[in-house]
Formats: structure tokens, C-alpha cells, sequence
């Protein structure tokens, strides 16, 4: 038990020694040769019209293109014009935030087996400015991302304003909500006004109608009568009666012509 516990352990060594001894491998750099290309680039694109010269190479074909980016070459820098096109953007978007550059005030390292990221802090007017570039094994610029440094002061203040401004939001969808579900307490009695009116003026449609039906039957009756008493008397002068007192006239109808 004893030797395997002893060969256990003695394993256990050997793997934590290999694994102690193995240094993940990075692309290799020199320092002042990248300080130096971040700073070309750093002057080619913090520049007061970055917007108009953005929107320029976004309209550019490609042999325009191909053009300025080997213009950047002779001067060793390695970035693609849509590249190029976007870091204008980025700084023309944190301009208003930075102000005017000056000077560089530190630079930051970091890389791995295939990329290096670059970290070039730059005093500005308004707010530091914080420049990222990314470079692959060969020293090409794939992105290039101005933003502006805030103090932690700045940044709880904007926190809080987003809070309030959420919290303001759901307040006030609160609040119409509530005033929505208040209203539909009027909506049936506007509903019983609205059905109490419309009764009145049918039964006031009904009286009329009524009235009118009146009228109509009167004069109807009125015109029977008359033409009865017209009938009877006819009759009771062809059969040489004195009245009409002896029979009655219960229907008159239309006789057919032949």
C-alpha cells in the first residue's frame, strides 16, 4: 500500500512539473516598432474631418481603395480600407466626448499566439481617450476602436439618469395604464345614456307611428261608411224601398268584368 501511495504521488509530481514547465507560446513583438505604428495610425486617424473622410472611403471602389492602402504601406502600415473607414467613424462618434488630443500618456500589451491588442491612452480636453488596435501575426491592423474615459464619478451619474429613466418609463406606463382602468368605470353609464336615449326616441317613433295608423284607420272607416250609406241607399231605391232599414250591408267587393 505504501509503494503504491509512494508511486502515486511521485506521477502526481511529474505531471504538475510538465505542466509548470509548459509556457503557452505568443506571437513576438517589438515593443517600439508597434509604439511607433500606433502612432502613425493614431495620426492618420484622430483627425478634426474623420466623419468626411469615413463617408469618402465608404464611397471609394475598389481600386480607390487598394490605392490608399498601399499608400499606407510605404510607410509600413498594414490596414484595410473598410478598416480604416470604421476607425474614422469610431473617432468621429467619441470626438465630442475627447476634445482635442495631445499627448500619449501610456501604452498596454497584450498577446496571443496569433493577435495582439494594443491599448494607447491618450490625454484629451474633455476626457482621456483610450485607442485599442488589434493586430494579426503579420502586423496587419484588423480594428481600430476610440473610446473616451470616464471617472468612476461620471460613470455612477450615468448610471443613475439611466435608472431614473427606466424607472420614470415604467411609472408612467404605470400611471396611463391605471387611468385606462379608471375610465371603464364610465363606460357603462355612457352605454345606459346612450340606450335610455334610443328607448325615447323609439317610443316616440311608436307614438307617432301610432297616431299616424289612427288617422289612416279613421279615414279608412270614414270612407267605408260613406260609401256604405252611398251602396244602401242605391239598393233601397232600385227595389223601390222608403229606408234602408230592412237589410244590411255586410261586404262590398269588386265584381269582375266579362
Amino acid at each position: 500500500m505504501k509503494k503504491f501511495l509512494t508511486v502515486l504521488l511521485m506521477i502526481t509530481c511529474i505531471f504538475g512539473l510538465t505542466a509548470c514547465g509548459t509556457k503557452k507560446e505568443v506571437m513576438s513583438y517589438e515593443q517600439a516598432e508597434i509604439e511607433s505604428l500606433c502612432t502613425m495610425l493614431y495620426s492618420n486617424v484622430c483627425m478634426d474631418n474623420a466623419a468626411d473622410v469615413a463617408d469618402q472611403l465608404t464611397n471609394m471602389d475598389e481600386d480607390e481603395l487598394a490605392s490608399v492602402e498601399s499608400m499606407f504601406k510605404q510607410y509600413n502600415i498594414k490596414i484595410k480600407g473598410d478598416v480604416l473607414a470604421s476607425a474614422l467613424s469610431s473617432y468621429a462618434t467619441a470626438q465630442d466626448e475627447i476634445g482635442a488630443l495631445s499627448d500619449v500618456k501610456s501604452y498596454t500589451f497584450e498577446a496571443d499566439t496569433d493577435s495582439l491588442d494594443v491599448k494607447m491612452l491618450v490625454k484629451g480636453e474633455k476626457h482621456d481617450a483610450e485607442l485599442e488596435f488589434i493586430f494579426d501575426k503579420n502586423l496587419n491592423a484588423t480594428s481600430i476602436v476610440i473610446n473616451a474615459q470616464y471617472s468612476f464619478a461620471e460613470k455612477m451619474e450615468k448610471a443613475a439618469l439611466n435608472t431614473l429613466m427606466g424607472m420614470g418609463t415604467v411609472f408612467a406606463v404605470l400611471i396611463l395604464i391605471s387611468l385606462i382602468i379608471s375610465c371603464f368605470t364610465f363606460i357603462p353609464k355612457i352605454q345606459d345614456a346612450f340606450s335610455k336615449k334610443n328607448k325615447a326616441e323609439d317610443a316616440k317613433t311608436a307614438a307617432v307611428d301610432n297616431t299616424i295608423a289612427q288617422i289612416i284607420e279613421n279615414e279608412e272607416l270614414s270612407d267605408d261608411s260613406e260609401l256604405v250609406a252611398v251602396i244602401a241607399a242605391a239598393i233601397a231605391a232600385s227595389e223601390g224601398a222608403v229606408s234602408t232599414d230592412g237589410f244590411v250591408v255586410r261586404s262590398i267587393r269588386k265584381a269582375s268584368r266579362r
